[in-house]
Order: structure tokens, then sequence, then C-alpha cells
């Protein structure tokens, strides 16, 4: 059975209004910094789409050659979206359930402008047609210690808030938090210790970086969201997730089972024989943590079912966890040795699964967790909820669309591929209707975020300001008359559903 604590602050405990007080420059440093990054990544996914179907298409442009834009579209996603995001809701909820406020805003904003740098030198090497070619660490050699000692300047906070917390049980969401913080490093260190600094041969190269592309979601996204919704589903159910046995199943078996996951890919190539297969059988067993939390939070999230259509949070994060189930019976069903791995290792499957985990599944759980969060920390309620539903129509469309159409797209190509004695342009040419529907996706997603981006903006210039603790989005006739239910000290009382 679930054990939970009623969450009442100590009478010397600080507010969550001053958590979040302190926290509002951090937290909406890195959340509006990653969206201009994830529009930037989608920019490059949209033309580098086009040009699979229009290879004349900028043409005379060397740094917007599809073998740069796809890669720069990557690493945006990963390091400029999808790293500050999961920063921005790592100290936050650290902060909060550890009931500490931030007293080193200036060493993480300073940390969080070094990391944007970075980024940006990785980004603008790779467009230079100075990337390393390996995937996901496609950025320049010097990019990675910038990163990396960035990285640590801002998360040892939340380690040090996390250690002189108030006596008391530490949350699931906090185990999935501070698993993520300790384990980025070590996969970061290893990846990058092992295809830079210790090169060997460049086979071993191929199977480090599989390990890490999947270690990177699985160990790092993944625990960083499943936080994440853990924390939301205690809001809904009004009280404190220590951790029920689904709860600890997920975790450990997530942490048992990733570390071992990735190396698939490598079916059929001259590695130790073993090597694919463990990797395949860790992929499906992945779908046990999947379903055990999954299954948890979406119990603990009942009650909320009847504001679900009008709870934007709750929306997006029960979306993204549908992804992630369906991610978990993606892997099972297109990466096992005998299945139809040999379609799919050479395609854009592969890429398809990797946008399932990083938008499916982590992005929408991230929009979820803002959603909640932005309001909170700036003391505004969300400018329009027009502009809301906008973003959730047209991110569901544009994701359909994009995984639809590279699972199918993946699976025609690997029929092509096996043609052994077609020409190779029949293949490449069988792609184009896939390609066309792909580009289209990607415009819908960014059509999404679109609206995202306005409504965040509004929030950094505090346009329709609400002196009250409470996330929102209301009519300005409700915001001028008040609300006699505003934020008490318990932080999760500071969260309701829009009128």
């Amino acid at each position: 059975m679930l054990s939970t604590n009623p969450t009442t602050p100590g009478p010397e405990s600080p507010s969550s209004a001053g958590i979040d007080h302190s926290l509002r420059h951090p937290v909406m440093f890195f959340i509006t910094c990653g969206a201009a990054w994830l529009v930037v990544s989608i920019v490059c996914g949209v033309i580098a789409s086009a040009k699979l179907h229009g290879p004349d298409l900028l043409g005379g442009w060397s740094w917007l050659a599809y073998g740069r834009l796809m890669p720069a579209h990557l690493g945006a996603l990963v390091y400029g979206w999808g790293m500050q995001v999961a920063v921005a809701v790592i100290i936050w909820l650290m902060a909060r359930m550890s009931n500490k406020e931030c007293t080193a805003v200036g060493t993480i904003l300073t940390a969080g402008v070094i990391w944007n740098i970075g980024v940006a030198s990785g980004i603008l090497g790779i467009l230079s047609g100075n990337g390393t070619g390996i995937s996901w660490l496609e950025f320049p050699a010097f990019v990675w210690p910038v990163l990396l000692v960035s990285y640590c300047a801002i998360v040892v906070w939340s380690f040090i808030q996390f250690w002189v917390r108030p006596a008391g049980v530490v949350e699931i969401a906090q185990w999935y938090n501070l698993a993520a913080m300790i384990w980025f490093p070590w996969i970061f260190i290893t990846a990058n210790t092992l295809l830079h600094w210790l090169p060997g041969h460049p086979l071993m190269g191929a199977a480090v970086n599989a390990w890490y592309k999947s270690a990177m979601v699985w160990l790092f996204f993944t625990p960083v969201a499943l936080g994440a919704a853990y924390a939301l589903a205690a809001q809904v159910a009004g009280s404190r997730v220590v951790g029920g046995s689904l709860a600890r199943l997920g975790f450990w078996s997530l942490a048992v089972i990733a570390p071992w996951a990735g190396m698939q890919k490598l079916a059929g190539a001259p590695v130790p024989y073993f090597l694919p297969y463990v990797g395949a059988a860790a992929t499906a067993l992945l779908f046990i943590p999947v379903c055990a939390a999954v299954t948890d939070m979406l119990r603990l999230m009942g009650p909320g079912r009847t504001r679900l259509a009008a709870d934007p949070a709750l929306r997006f994060t029960i979306a993204g966890l549908v992804w992630l189930v369906g991610l978990a019976v993606e892997l099972l069903v297109f990466n096992l040795p005998g299945s139809t791995l040999r379609l799919t290792q050479f395609s854009v499957a592969g890429y398809g699964f990797e946008i399932v985990a990083l938008y499916g599944f982590f992005s929408l759980v991230m929009f979820g967790v803002i959603y909640w969060m932005v309001p909170c920390v700036t003391g505004c309620v969300w400018r329009s909820r027009k502009f809301i539903d906008m973003h959730w129509l047209f991110s569901i469309y544009g994701m359909v669309t994009v995984i639809c159409v590279t699972m199918c797209g993946g699976l025609q190509q690997g029929l092509s591929q096996e043609k052994w004695l077609q020409p190779w342009l029949m293949t490449a040419a069988s792609l184009n209707p896939y390609a066309v529907a792909m580009t289209f996706g990607w415009c819908l997603i960014l059509f999404a975020n679109v609206f995202f981006g306005l409504n965040l903006a509004t929030m950094w210039l505090h346009i329709y300001r609400r002196n009250i603790h409470q996330p929102t989005t209301e009519s300005p006739q409700q915001t001028a008359h008040g609300d006699a239910n505003s934020a008490s000290g318990d932080w999760r009382a500071g969260y309701r559903s829009p009128r």
C-alpha cells in the first residue's frame, strides 16, 4: 500500500512563496533559454527534413547541409532544451521538497550563462563543419568540459539543500531527481573519456555511443520526467508520496536494467556476440519499470480525472506518460534481434525512437510541469488559455505525424535496403513521401511552440500580473475580483485547475 505523509511545514519552515521567490530568476532563465533552443532545434529539424525530399533546398549554403543540420537539431534538442528544462525542474522541486530557499542564485545564473555559451559554441561548431561525427556528442571536444563544470556548479546546490533539509522521509520524486543528478555526470564523463580523451578502436566507439544515447534517455531524462510526474501526482492526491511497492519496483528496476540497454543497435556488427543480446534483453525488460511507474502515477492521479480537460499540467503530463508506454512497446517490438531490428537499424526509425523519447515523453511531461511551476515562481496566471489549448492540440498532431511517419517510413526504407540488387537511388526515393509528411509534422510542432513562447513571454514581462500564489488561467473578471481560496503555506495547495 502506498505510504503517504501529510505535507504540513514546521513553524520555522520557509513558505512556499519564499522558496519560489528565491528561485524565480534561475527557473525562468533556464526555461526561457530552453524554449529558445527548442525553437532553434525545431527550425533545424524542419529544414533537415525538407532537404530529404528537396536536396537542392538552400544547396548553396554549406552551413545548412543535411549532415550538419541534423546533428545541430538533435544537439539543440538534447543540450539546449532538454538539459536546461530538466535543470529548472530539478532545482525547483528539490528546493520545494527539501523546504529550503535557494541561497546561490548568482552562482546558478552564472553557470547557466556559461552552459548556454557552451551549447551555442557547440552548435556553431557543428554548422561550421567541426563536429565530431558522434551522434548526440557532435559538439567539438572542447565544449564538453565546459558543460560538465557548468552542470556541477548548478546542481551541487540541490544536493546541499537535500543534505541540510529538515529530518523526515524522502519522497519518491526526490529519489528520481537525486538519481538523475548523480547518473548524468557518470555517463557523461564515461562517454567523453572513452570517445574523446582515451579513444580506442572505432568499433568500440560505436558501442560506447549507442550506450550513451540509451543511458541519456533512461538514466537522465526519464528519471527527471518521472520525478516531476510523481510530484504532480502527489499534488493531485493532496499528500506526500513516500513510495509504495510499485514506486520502489519502478525505481530500482530502472536503476538495475537501464545501464545495460542500448547495444542492441550493434546486432550483426563484429563485436562480442553477447553485447547486442544483453542490450536487447535489457531493452525488453525496461517495460517493467515503465509499467510500474506509470500505473502507480495514474492511480495517484485518479482524483484529477474530472479536471483533466481543464488542467493543462495534468493533461500534458498524462500524455507524456502515455508516450512513455508507447516508447517501451516500440522498443520491445522494433529493437529485438530476430524481429524487425534488421529493418530499423539503419533507417529513420531510429530517429523516430529518439523523438518519441525526447519530445513525445520527456518534453510533454516538462510542458505539464512548466504550466504548473511557472505561475508559482512568477506570481502570474497564464495570459491565454487559448494559447495553451493550441499548444496542446498542435503538439499532439505534430507528434503523431512525425512518429507514425518515421516508424512506417523506417520499415519501408529497411525493406528497400534489403533489396541489394536495387539501385540505392530507388531506396532513397522510397522515403520521399514520408519525408514530406515528416516536414509537415515538424511544422505543426513549430506552430505549437509559437503559442507556448508567446505565453511564456507574457509571464516574463509580468503581463496580467496577479499577486497571489496560484498557477491558474482565469478571465480578467475573475482576476479583478480575486479569490478567497489563495495558496496557503502548503506548497501543493497553491495549484488548482482553471475554472
